[in-house]
């Protein structure tokens, strides 16, 4: 097998703001005297809004690679995590009224498994497979970029708060997201692959200022989850939500990679998860959330918030991309140049 060059992964610059509180955040992470915004002003964000989605995602970014130019110190930087605790309150206090899962964790996973008959009119799988164009492949690459290229590494902060079973289930599904020991089979560097395959820019963060609010949202999500331990629950269930959609929307994405002649490593980005995830559903259900619920079956309200959670904000995702794109519009901030613009 061919080896595949590993991405540059040096910090990201800093995005340009997209309000007062996106603002705020990048004025003091470059050395401003100024005062943050306090919890009032937070309070009356949109909490799914672009400006304070992208000050969540550059003050969780921090917990990751950081940003070019910027101290590590600001990683604990106390005025900046009592922002941030104010933004996850606005975004999670939205969540929880926003999600319709129930708190069912059985029921919400036996939901997953069940695919709509027929074509999906809200489905960005669907639609590509069916009738997407190359531009239109090229856009979502770009807009799931930012979640792929750091897949499985909020996923981690779960492993030392679960014990036993769920553990060992956890780790043992990670080392494959991880490439089972072999850097170029790491899936976030299949995934640069796909993209160098697509034209695209690979480097971390590159399409960061280019992606509206609903992809920031997912990414905030996994970090949300994942830095508190009082979420775990809600983390394993949005794993499990990921594991188990993922082998029947990643054969139509592949499907579509093919119908553009989008090349080999952007087809064997999603044959790998049609192959792995098919075998990870199984393990995530039966252990990682069955074991996690043996241990602490209280959590089980948890685990289906989480599910819920992940589905609500893809669905709003999708919404947008599709809406714009029936539209003849691009889905991006900023189109993209290149092959298929």
């Amino acid at each position: 097998m061919t080896t595949l060059p590993l991405r540059v992964t040096a910090s990201p610059p800093l995005p340009p703001a997209r309000g007062d509180l996106s603002g705020a955040v990048i004025a003091a992470l470059r050395g401003a005297a100024s005062p943050l915004p306090r919890a009032a002003a937070v309070s009356g964000a949109d909490p799914y809004g672009a400006d304070l989605q992208l000050a969540l995602y550059l003050l969780y970014e921090l917990h990751y690679r950081g940003f070019a130019g910027i101290d590590d110190a600001y990683e604990w930087d106390p005025a900046l995590l009592r922002l941030r605790a104010d933004a996850e309150d606005r975004f999670l206090t939205a969540l929880r009224r926003d999600t319709t899962t129930g708190e069912n964790a059985e029921q919400a996973l036996g939901e997953l498994l069940v695919e709509p008959v027929g074509d999906s009119g809200d489905s960005v799988s669907h639609h590509l497979a069916g009738e997407g164009t190359l531009w239109q492949v090229r856009e979502y690459a770009a807009l799931r970029s930012l979640y792929h290229l750091k897949e499985a590494d909020p996923h981690l902060w779960v492993v030392p708060r679960l014990r036993g079973r769920a553990k060992a289930a956890m780790v043992a599904i990670e080392y494959d997201e991880f490439g089972a020991g072999r850097a170029d089979r790491v899936h976030a560097e299949l995934f640069a692959a796909l993209m160098r395959d697509l034209g695209l820019d690979p480097a971390y963060g590159r399409y960061l200022d280019a992606a509206p609010a609903p992809a920031l949202a997912t990414v905030n999500l996994m970090s949300l989850f994942g830095l508190h331990r009082s979420l775990r629950g809600a983390l394993v269930g949005h794993f499990a939500a990921v594991e188990v959609t993922s082998p029947p929307a990643s054969r139509r994405l592949a499907a579509a990679m093919r119908g553009v002649g989008a090349g080999p490593a952007a087809v064997r980005f999603y044959d790998e998860h049609v192959e792995a995830d098919a075998v990870h559903e199984q393990v995530v259900r039966h252990d990682v959330v069955g074991g996690l619920l043996a241990d602490e079956p209280a959590l089980a309200a948890d685990v289906a918030f989480g599910i819920g959670a992940t589905a609500h904000l893809e669905d709003r995702l999708a919404g947008e991309v599709l809406t714009a794109w029936r539209s003849g519009e691009s889905a991006l901030r900023s189109p993209l140049a290149g092959p298929g613009a």
